[in-house]
């Protein structure tokens, strides 16, 4: 993928879920230097274009029904935020395995043979996927992750 803003979406998308699945149902701030990295306000008290374009990633999740939250800290925090229902529902999902793109079956299904039932069910899900993804730390595996748990192909 050329196209390095969206490489870095992905990735915020991903870690802003990861953080919130882990939380939830508790509401949390999330912080954008917790997810983007360090970030030091301009002479103007403007911040760079990546810590702005995470907290965008933070609004538009919220605007597209992913996360909720109740007030934002300046440009850096999303305040009492908390995944929705629909978003747990499908982080807290099985994967489908009929839908994966090509780039993760090498990543995916894990060997559960011999594990607990309870374990081999976590293992399948898409918060675990994701979770596979961010520490590989590609980022075309990541971005497919995302897309895979997000914006499945009917």
């Amino acid at each position: 993928m050329a196209d390095i803003h969206i490489e870095e979406f992905f990735r915020d998308t991903a870690i802003i879920l990861v953080q919130l699945y882990n939380a939830f149902p508790r509401k949390v701030s999330l912080y954008v230097e917790d997810i983007s990295g360090p970030d030091s306000p301009d002479e103007f008290g403007l911040h760079s274009r990546r810590h702005r374009a995470c907290f965008g990633t933070m609004l538009w999740l919220a605007d597209e029904g992913h996360i909720r939250y109740e007030d934002t800290i300046s440009q850096d925090a999303v305040d009492q935020v908390v995944l929705t229902q629909p978003a747990f529902t499908r982080l807290n999902a099985a994967v489908k395995t009929d839908t994966l793109p090509a780039s993760l079956a090498g990543t995916y299904p894990e060997d559960t043979e011999g594990l607990p039932p309870a374990v081999q069910a976590d293992l399948s899900t898409n918060i675990h996927l994701l979770r596979v993804a961010l520490k590989n730390g590609n980022s075309s595996l990541i971005a497919d992750t995302v897309q895979a748990v997000l914006f499945p192909q009917s």
